[in-house]
């Protein structure tokens, strides 16, 4: 597998779908998942991969760009090899843009000059063009969030340049793709300006047993046969921690039981609710007494679940 190859990670082609992209990115989340190998650093490391990989891959503008070699596995930008070439070799007189510009060096050296002229002379509060005030621009970044924390609500932290710390609050319920606005923290204003903002744009990678649909949280939970026939309680993941729940008896695989008040609790909203759908799994070697008893019960109690399927 090669560490810095996406599609390597995740075991898919590079021209597979988003659904087989995201079907990869399930069955290895669940398989190295920190919380089924605990203490287990490899499975940890393999688990910050696949997210990291998944979380280009599930990108299509990202993928593209790395697919064209626009950026590397990590999403930093890679070298532009003709960059010299385009800007040195435009015609003559037309130097520092591709084909040509309609300004020469010297005038744009004079127009820049002359615009941060303006900017002292206005912080200064000196005669001429004084006033001269200018807001300081935006800055974007992008800040990869796990399920839980765009869930419950979270603070982060995003180091940037020359040691420099950005913390956001991730307020609880937060959607993938929305764009946090920190007012004053872009670049600073010119002339006395105020200052731009930073715009974060925040992806939430996917959970590998919850679904989110709206406020509300959607699992699948397997059940043992005794458990799905006879009822009880048994014990269910939810965003906030397990939780109790009761099985009635004879329940189907595929029955969807619901937890009022256990999905997304964003401000403002009434909480979502929790949809459990059982999926029943008889377990692991076949059982000689179970099988034995079924070969007998199953003759007196026939049963076809597959009738109205196959009936036109």
């Amino acid at each position: 597998m090669a560490a810095d190859d996406p599609y390597a990670i995740l075991g898919v082609k590079r021209t597979a779908t988003e659904a087989e992209i995201r079907r990869a990115y399930r069955k290895l989340a669940k398989e190295f998942h920190p919380d089924l190998n605990p203490g287990k650093k490899e499975a940890e490391a393999r688990f910050k991969a696949i997210n990291a990989a998944y979380g280009l891959l599930s990108d299509p503008e990202k993928r593209a760009r790395f697919d064209r070699g626009e950026i590397d596995a990590s999403g930093a930008e890679r070298p532009e090899r003709s960059f010299y070439r385009r800007h040195a070799e435009g015609p003559q007189g037309r130097k520092y843009h591709p084909g040509g510009s309609p300004f020469e060096e010297a005038d744009l050296g004079s127009i820049f000059a002359d615009f941060f002229a303006q900017a002292r002379q206005g912080g200064a509060g000196t005669q001429g063009r004084a006033g001269f005030r200018m807001r300081g621009a935006d800055r974007s970044f992008a800040l990869e969030i796990d399920f839980l924390e765009a869930a419950r609500g979270a603070k982060k932290r995003i180091s940037l340049a020359a040691g420099e710390m950005l913390d956001v609050t991730i307020p609880a319920g937060f959607k993938d793709g929305q764009v946090l606005r920190l007012n004053g923290k872009g670049e600073p204003g010119l002339g006395g300006g105020p200052a731009g903002d930073a715009l974060v744009a925040v992806h939430v990678r996917p959970h590998p047993f919850f679904r989110r649909e709206g406020d509300d949280i959607h699992v699948e939970v397997p059940v043992t046969l005794a458990e799905a026939v006879l009822g009880g309680k048994i014990t269910v993941p939810t965003i906030g921690g397990p939780v109790a729940l009761t099985i009635p008896k004879a329940s189907d695989s595929g029955t969807v039981l619901r937890l009022r008040g256990r999905g997304i609790a964003a401000p403002g909203r009434a909480a979502g609710d929790q949809y459990v759908t059982l999926k029943l799994v008889i377990g692991a070697p076949a059982d000689p007494e179970l099988a034995a008893f079924l070969r007998d019960w199953a003759p007196r109690h026939p049963q076809d679940p597959r009738r109205k399927m196959v009936e036109s």
